[in-house]
């Protein structure tokens, strides 16, 4: 006798799991049901329809070969039995059953099972602010979201934005509302930087100036109390200050809907989202979740990970269509990797940034390096700033995060390490990876391979560099006497400096540093610079070997200074 399959939940992970069953089982039965009247939407493109990249709502709502995945899809094509606009209201585990109202009509029913899947999925997180529910004021989470904000743009009620949240979606609707509409958009973030936690402070700044320079306003460190207006938003107040908007885009994250499953007695986290193992199985062996409303396991601390990516649900989805199918399919934990798209420039990475892995309780510590992404003498060459993240103790991996201009060259280097660290990778396997080689796509010496050469380097203590945060510590601090700024490129591209700061700013060709040793100071700290830090490097590692101790180069030379906004 065939079974019958329930999924809560229509998606992304409810309609893989469902399709990916029905392959395997086509004579059994599955009924999908959803509280929206849009269901296997792509939500991640949202903030692209707003922008204009993709021009048609619907279009988010497509398989790749352009048939609208709607009820009439799933039902002639998929074999799947969709129930729109239905919220399912409990679960009785014991009799195997599932309670729901159609919203459209009142109408109660319940649906029997013999398996269930929860993909419930996660909703914005609300702030729970006075005046969070006047018009204007929009969360972006379905097309419906998208189709609001996109009208009242195009009607031109939109003059001024503000976005509440930098991560993902704020930065990625922060582009959207600037780039082609022109709309005058600020972020307000309450953390110092943006994407707490996901990337340094440092690469978090490079993204930010980037944007600014695109014309979005940044207001980081603020909190806002209140959202203001007489029948829709007109300002919203921070502890800091007034701002007008027309329109308010809160995205500060979202929240895992298990309330059905945490009600029926199935496992959650204390601080939300429903527990599985690695066959996506909850402690009820007839139930399984994943998605955004699921939480596994992080790889690297072995911590409990809430991680809501569409790319996660798909490819649980098919895992757990395998497993009702009497399969033995696992997820394995995940790194999280992520890559957000800022107007031409993206930042990238996966696994702990270098704050996460401290907090996590590893003794770690980050290199930054900026090296081209392909051939130096190729055309089309890019400079991308990397970080990896390294244990010390053990020379593991533990992340990598980076910034440029050349997003699928970035995503591409990313993507190599997520890999990787699902082997638990040691600077020494990443420094010998064997990766594709050509001139117009990679260098001889692969930026990878560079920068696990470079930690280990750190460890060794060859190399010893500081970042631009510390570099602008000195920078402040050169009248006191104690540091001596010593640029190690030709004169050519040093006299600009020495002569906006012919008091600090001194020239010293690396090449040049034996022969002009006597006029560097031995009682000062030497800062050593150039480009992106390879010279500086080699000219420390010479002065060292003269006896040299206070002598420190800029990783990631002039290029991160100026993508970090220090002005010399």
């Amino acid at each position: 006798m065939s079974q019958h399959v329930v999924v809560i939940g229509g998606v992304a992970l409810g309609p893989k799991t469902a399709c990916r069953f029905k392959r395997l089982e086509p004579g059994a039965k599955v009924t999908m049901l959803d509280q929206s009247d849009v269901i296997s939407y792509g939500g991640c493109g949202i903030p692209y329809y707003v922008s204009g990249d993709v021009s048609d709502a619907e279009e988010l709502c497509t398989t790749s070969f352009h048939m609208v995945r709607d009820v009439p899809f799933f039902d002639e094509i998929k074999g799947v039995d969709v129930m729109t606009r239905t919220r399912a209201e409990s679960i009785d585990r014991a009799a195997k059953k599932v309670q729901y109202t159609n919203l459209a009509t009142g109408e109660k029913g319940e649906l029997s099972y013999d398996k269930l899947v929860i993909a419930t999925g996660a909703t914005p997180r609300r702030m729970n602010l006075p005046g969070e529910d006047l018009p204007g004021v929009h969360y972006v989470s379905t097309p419906h979201d998208a189709e609001r904000i996109r009208q009242s743009i195009s009607k031109g009620q939109i003059g001024k934005a503000v976005i509440i949240g930098a991560g993902f979606i704020g930065l990625e609707m922060a582009e959207a509302l600037t780039d082609m509409w022109g709309v005058e958009t600020t972020v307000i973030e309450i953390f110092d930087q943006i994407m707490p936690r996901l990337v340094s402070p440092t690469l978090a700044t490079m993204g930010r100036k980037h944007m600014e320079e695109q014309g979005v306003v940044f207001r980081m460190g603020e909190s806002v109390k209140a959202i203001e207006g007489d029948g829709k938003v007109q300002r919203v107040v921070t502890d800091k200050g007034v701002l007008e908007a027309d329109c308010v885009i809160v995205s500060v994250g979202v929240v895992p809907c298990d309330d059905v499953a945490r009600e029926a007695g199935i496992e959650c986290h204390e601080r939300g989202g429903i527990l599985v193992d690695d066959h996506m199985r909850t402690n009820d062996p007839d139930v399984y979740s994943g998605g955004d409303c699921a939480i596994i396991r992080n790889h690297i601390t072995g911590q409990p990970l809430f991680l809501p990516l569409g790319s996660m649900a798909n490819r649980q989805g098919r895992v757990i269509g395998n497993n009702l199918a009497d399969g033995d399919s696992r997820f394995p934990a995940a790194v999280g990797s992520f890559v957000v798209k800022l107007f031409e420039t993206s930042l990238a990475g996966t696994g702990l940034s270098l704050e996460a892995a401290e907090q996590a309780g590893f003794d770690a510590f980050s290199v930054m390096l900026v090296q081209l992404d392909r051939a130096h003498f190729y055309p089309t060459k890019e400079l991308m700033n990397l970080e990896l993240v390294v244990e010390r103790g053990t020379r593991r991996v533990l992340g990598i995060q980076g910034f440029g201009s050349s997003g699928d060259a970035m995503v591409g280097r990313i993507n190599t390490v997520a890999a990787a660290l699902h082997f638990d990778a040691t600077i020494d396997d990443i420094s010998n990876l064997e990766l594709a080689y050509s001139p117009p796509f990679a260098s001889a010496m692969d930026i990878l391979n560079t920068v696990a050469n470079m930690a280990d380097n750190v460890l060794r203590e060859i190399n010893r560099g500081v970042g631009p945060e510390e570099f602008e510590k000195f920078w402040a601090a050169r009248e006191d006497g104690e540091y001596c700024f010593i640029d190690c490129r030709e004169a050519g591209d040093a006299k600009p400096y020495m002569e906006r700061n012919p008091e600090h700013w001194h020239n010293v060709p690396q090449g040049e540093i034996y022969k002009r040793l006597d006029e560097i100071p031995e009682d000062k700290t030497c800062v050593l610079v150039c480009n992106t830090g390879a010279r500086s490097y080699e000219a420390q590692i010479m002065l060292t070997h003269k006896g040299r101790k206070n002598v420190v180069n800029i990783h990631g030379g002039m290029a991160s200074l100026k993508k970090y906004g220090i002005e010399l």
